[in-house]
């Protein structure tokens, strides 16, 4: 890890990479929070899509950061985490 966070460091000094970082960084923080969830409750991603009912694909996509899910889908996974949706203040 250390030489990620060093390379990390690096790259953010770039004002360019620094702005689209923290434009990304809610889809990120929400996928990692999934995710670490996911884990602490030792399921799959497909045991959570199960439960959750929706597919394998969207517990993916979700933990990756790369999509735009509805609220009605993080709440839906959410609720089988054990975790609620809360919008706080920057």
């Amino acid at each position: 890890m250390k030489n990620w966070q060093k390379l990390k460091q690096e790259l953010l000094k770039n004002p360019a990479v620094k702005q689209d970082y923290n434009k990304l960084a809610p889809e990120y923080k929400l996928a990692s929070e999934l995710l670490r969830a996911r884990l602490n409750k030792k399921l799959t991603q497909t045991e959570l899509a199960k439960k959750a009912g929706v597919s394998q694909v969207i517990i993916a996509r979700l933990e990756s950061g790369q999509s735009n899910p509805t609220v009605d889908t993080v709440n839906k996974v959410s609720k089988v985490l054990g975790k609620k949706l809360k919008l706080v203040g920057a």
